[in-house]
C-alpha cells in the first residue's frame, strides 16, 4: 500500500505531524481524498479515516473501554491475564506483544504491572499506538501504565530472531489478524474492518509462531477466535477457552 496522506486539523501541532511523517513514512495531505484512507491529526488525537461507512479508528488508553477495563476489568482474573500466567505468578513476567495492533491487550497487561514491548510492522498501526501512548503518558491516571509500554516499529519475525539471550522475554503474545468470515461479527466491528483493510492479514503466522517459540523464555500465548484453527506448527500445550476467543499456550517452563 502506498504511503497514506496525513491531514493536519490542528495547525499548532504541525511539528508533531512532521515528526509522525518522518518516523512512519507518511506524506502531507492537503485535502480529504475522494476515496480510500488517510490519517487526520486533530487537537485530541491521530485517527485513521475513510470515505466509506466505517468510523474513524484510533488507539485509546485513557478513556472509553480502556478506562472501564482499567477500573473494573477484573484484574488478574481477566482471560488474557490468566493466559499470560498472572493469576498465580509471584513475579510479573516481561511480555513482548508481537502483533500489537491497537494495543488493547498490551494495555491490560501493562495496567496489571507487566512491562510490555509492543512490536508492530504496520506504520499506520504503529503511528496510532505512538500517539495513544503519548496521550496516556501525559494523563496522571495512566502515566505509570504508559511508562511500562515500549513501542518498536519492526517486523516481529526478524526482530524476535535477532534478540540477544539477555533480552528475551518471559512471554511472547501473538494475536494474528485473519480474514473475518463471520458476517455478524464483521457487521459489529465496522471500525476494525477499516483497520484490517489498511493493516492487512497476517499470512505468515506459522513463521511468527516459530520465531516466538524461539524467543520466549517461559511461554508463547496465541489468541484465536474460539472456533478458529490453531496456527500451523506445534500442538499447543494448554488451551484456555472463553466465550468468543481462546488462548493457545505453548509452555516452555513454569513462571516463577
Amino acid at each position: 500500500m502506498p504511503a497514506l496522506p496525513l491531514i493536519l486539523r490542528a495547525p499548532e501541532r504541525r511539528d508533531y505531524a512532521q515528526d509522525l511523517i518522518t518516523r512512519f513514512g507518511f506524506e502531507w495531505g492537503s485535502a480529504v481524498p475522494q476515496a480510500g484512507y488517510w490519517l487526520e491529526l486533530g487537537y485530541e488525537r491521530l485517527e485513521l479515516c475513510t470515505t466509506g461507512k466505517h468510523g474513524a479508528v484510533y488507539a485509546e488508553f485513557v478513556e472509553g473501554a480502556a478506562r472501564h477495563r482499567r477500573e473494573q476489568g477484573g484484574g488478574r482474573g481477566q482471560p488474557v491475564a490468566r493466559a499470560i500466567g498472572l493469576k498465580s505468578a509471584k513475579t510479573l513476567p516481561t511480555v513482548i506483544d508481537a502483533t500489537a495492533g491497537l494495543g488493547r491487550d498490551s494495555f491490560v497487561l501493562a495496567s496489571l504491572g507487566c512491562r510490555v514491548t509492543l512490536v508492530e510492522r504496520s506504520p499506520v498501526a504503529c503511528a496510532l499506538l505512538f500517539d495513544a501512548i503519548g496521550r496516556a503518558a501525559r494523563d496522571p491516571a495512566t502515566a505509570d501504565i504508559a511508562a511500562r509500554m515500549s513501542l518498536v516499529h519492526a517486523d516481529s519475525i526478524a526482530w524476535l530472531a535477532a534478540l540477544a539471550d539477555e533480552d528475551k522475554p518471559d512471554v511472547v503474545f501473538v494475536d494474528p489478524m485473519f480474514p473475518d468470515t463471520d458476517k455478524k461479527s464483521a457487521a459489529a466491528k465496522k471500525d476494525m474492518q477499516a483497520f484490517q483493510q489498511v493493516i492487512g492479514d497476517d499470512l505468515d503466522s506459522a513463521a511468527l509462531l516459530t520465531a516466538a517459540i524461539g524467543a520466549a523464555d517461559k511461554r508463547v500465548v496465541v489468541k484465536r477466535p474460539r472456533l478458529g484453527a490453531p496456527i500451523e506448527g506445534p500442538k499447543p500445550s494448554v488451551v484456555i477457552e472463553g466465550k468468543s476467543t481462546r488462548f493457545d499456550l505453548y509452555v516452555r517452563k513454569a513462571l516463577s
